[in-house]
């Protein structure tokens, strides 16, 4: 395990390490149609090494540009403000089912022209493949594997009778095989909701926990300190070494398994003071070295902008909307996604202060 900022910074930028795992990394597992779905939805870009990875992400970059991203605001406020019209007020409420779940799928949905009816079972089926076998019943895992291969076959089919203007209706235009285009909408999906649900939970659950920082937020601030302080990714995926590497003074042989930890890494005293502590304003001028939130290097995450972007929209607006809320739980008695690779809140109580009418 890496955790040291440099040194992870280190990991996600050198080709010795290898995004590709290992033929029989993991537990050893019995052939079935759950365990070939999983293999094909798993050689996503994020399991491979250039050249093959510089063709994959080229393509999805060359159609998720900037500025595409960018028109996505208005869009973004209205999805913000349509949720924060449903949620009750003077009463307790999940934020995580009422708000940041369903706020980055709605986006992510639409950018990959998921309907909306599908996004529900979509939420589950990633949820089980994000989280360690051992934490769910007997069966789920496998039942998502093969319901989410069954689910994505399904979509490329009427995309390919019927596109939209939708990123995935244009992938499904290019080079891609078929294998590669399931692989790449389960990557697109999995990533495009999970990580902004994990910042949203995770943002909210930190101001109400330190109410100073509401009382002048510049927002970005407050956005780069949610990403530095609670991870969305608590770690990269596994690298293997290729050869013998030595990094920083440590041997590590050829073969070796190597996982970086994002979430040490931006804890790291060495290059952020008080690393424990909730502090936006460390982002004021160009202090604090940048985050490794959403990785590093060839593989540094595609969605890295819609999230911010999510986040910056959604925040100020969940603030106004909802004056007076607080936590209706003890932060300490909050449960956390299990696994090594994503982190958020599972539920975020809070309490809605009741509507104030308004007079004309």
């Amino acid at each position: 395990m890496v955790t040291g900022y440099d040194q992870v910074r280190a990991v996600l930028a050198d080709s010795r390490f290898s995004s590709v795992p290992p033929a029989k990394a993991g537990r050893p597992k019995a052939d079935s149609a759950a365990q070939r779905a999983r293999a094909l939805l798993t050689q996503h870009m994020l399991n491979t090494d250039a050249p093959e990875h510089t063709r994959l992400r080229r393509l999805v970059t060359a159609t998720f540009t900037p500025r595409r991203v960018d028109a996505l605001r208005p869009r973004i406020e209205a999805l913000t403000a349509g949720l924060l019209g449903r949620i009750p007020r003077g009463t307790e409420v999940d934020l995580v089912d009422a708000f940041a779940f369903p706020l980055p799928v709605l986006v992510i949905g639409e950018v990959l022209g998921v309907p909306p009816a599908d996004r529900s079972a979509l939420r589950e089926w990633t949820y089980r493949v994000g989280s360690p076998a051992d934490s769910l019943p007997p069966g789920a895992l496998d039942e998502a594997w093969s319901s989410l291969y069954t689910y994505f076959s399904s979509l490329i089919e009427d995309k390919r009778r019927t596109p939209g203007s939708d990123l995935f209706s244009s992938l499904v235009h290019t080079e891609l095989s078929h294998h590669e285009l399931l692989a790449m909408a389960f990557l697109l999906l999995f990533a495009g909701y999970e990580t902004t649900m994990n910042l949203l939970a995770s943002a909210v659950l930190l101001l109400l926990s330190h109410p100073a920082e509401l009382e002048q937020p510049y927002w970005p601030h407050v956005v780069e300190e949610a990403l530095r302080h609670a991870s969305p990714l608590e770690a990269t995926t596994w690298r293997c070494t290729v050869e013998d590497v030595r990094l920083d003074g440590t041997h590590i042989p050829a073969g070796a398994s190597v996982l970086g930890v994002l979430a040490a890494a931006s804890r790291d005293p060495s290059r952020y003071p008080e690393p424990d502590a909730f502090r936006p304003q460390r982002w004021a001028g160009s202090a604090s070295p940048p985050s490794l939130a959403f990785g590093h290097g060839p593989h540094y995450c595609i969605g890295a902008r819609l999230a911010r972007l999510e986040a910056l929209t959604a925040l100020p607006m969940i603030f106004e909307a909802l004056p007076g809320l607080r936590l209706a739980s003890d932060p300490a008695h909050l449960s956390y996604r299990p696994g090594l690779l994503v982190r958020g809140p599972r539920t975020l109580p809070v309490h809605t202060d009741p509507a104030v009418p308004t007079t004309t």
